[in-house]
């Protein structure tokens, strides 16, 4: 194995898939759940990104290719789901407590996570870098990344039980508001791609 390449792979997936900045989007999402809904949620969101990266870095060329979607494509497609998702958190609603699997799908694991900055860093280093051992430590360097964010998920739950509710609420506003610019933004970059 390259331990060169899994390093690269882990800092740049930790840097692009940011589960630092997606924690407090995560508590706001699981704040009417029960701890263990939570803690469900936050396990889902990341095996479900972790299989939605191997697959794009296994076979993200050909997926890709054979829907006639382009990456600029999938990244307006994601930045219009998350506004959706930036509106309800702005309307104080959130996620249902029986929504743990449905959210760690959408909008956790998929845009926020796997988005399509991930996508394309996985696609990137793939067609970079040649050989069994190299790809190894893109496999390797995936997997370390996803477990990180695991364990962040799982912290911010604990992190949770002293964050007063009122306080939550408060924070779900703001972050539905800095949710929905990035969501914009994904948006523009990929419009941007697309008209060069």
């Amino acid at each position: 194995m390259s331990w060169t390449t899994f390093g690269e792979t882990f800092v740049t997936l930790f840097v692009v898939m940011d589960p630092i900045g997606t924690a407090p989007v995560f508590l706001s999402l699981t704040r009417h759940q029960p701890r263990r809904g939570a803690q469900r949620a936050a396990v889902a969101a990341s095996v479900a990104a972790m299989v939605v990266v191997l697959v794009f870095a296994l076979f993200g060329k050909v997926v890709l290719g054979y829907l006639h979607v382009s990456l600029p494509s999938l990244s307006i497609a994601g930045g219009l789901l998350l506004v959706l998702v930036a509106l309800e958190m702005l309307q104080g609603e959130g996620a249902p407590a029986e929504g743990d699997t449905g959210i760690a799908l959408v909008p956790l694991a998929t845009p926020l996570l796997a988005g399509p900055g991930a996508i394309a860093t996985v696609m990137v280093l793939v067609s970079r870098h040649s050989g069994t051992a190299s790809h190894l430590g893109i496999y390797l360097g995936i997997l370390a990344t996803v477990a990180v964010i695991a364990v962040v998920f799982l912290l911010a739950d604990q992190l949770a039980k002293w964050v007063p509710a009122s306080a939550l609420h408060f924070l779900t506003r703001i972050f539905g508001f800095l949710l929905a610019a990035i969501a914009v933004q994904l948006v523009v970059d990929g419009a941007t791609a697309l008209a060069r």
